[in-house]
């Protein structure tokens, strides 16, 4: 019994490796075709199975993004970052307890980001992106209890880990 034990965490440690990619980050701007191949083909996945142009399940339906990037928004987001998220999440593509940050912006729109931030329990239980994610992470993310105020702030700070000026 406990050898099966031991062969089910083994197979589960290596699904979740193999799942969440590698534990590098390139540098800002730049990206290798193997990289993008990869990433086209499971967002290609992700967008048929997850529905992942979708705004969410939340309030909010439509974020008016700031261009340039509002340095003092993600100065602010990312002490939020370092008070509630990093124990979790890591500004890489690795998965920590939850998913790396590093590209979020790209895969999700603002609006699912910010309802996926300030309504966590509801995305969990009804939309199919969260869900999938769950599906790798195993782990529910506990409400964080930000404003939406804060919630902005983490959006732009994101934003500026994916290389966003």
């Amino acid at each position: 019994m406990k050898r099966h034990f031991a062969i089910i965490l083994i197979f589960l440690a290596g699904f979740t490796a193999f799942q969440c990619g590698s534990n590098t980050q390139p540098a800002a701007g730049e990206k290798t075709s193997s990289d993008s191949n990869l990433s086209k083909s499971k967002t290609d996945t992700v967008v048929m199975m997850a529905g992942i142009n979708s705004k969410g399940i939340g309030r909010f339906d439509n974020i008016q993004l700031t261009h340039p990037l509002d340095q003092k928004m993600a100065a602010n987001g990312q002490d939020i970052y370092e008070a509630k998220c990093v124990a979790c999440h890591k500004l890489t593509k690795e998965m920590l307890v939850g998913p790396g940050w590093y590209g979020v912006t790209n895969r999700r729109r603002p609006e699912w980001i910010m309802n996926w931030i300030t309504n966590t329990k509801v995305m969990l239980d009804k939309d199919q992106a969260a869900q999938a994610d769950m599906v790798v992470c195993l782990i529910r993310m506990p409400n964080q209890d930000l404003t939406d105020e804060q919630a902005r702030q983490v959006l732009e700070f994101m934003r500026k880990n994916d290389g966003e000026k």
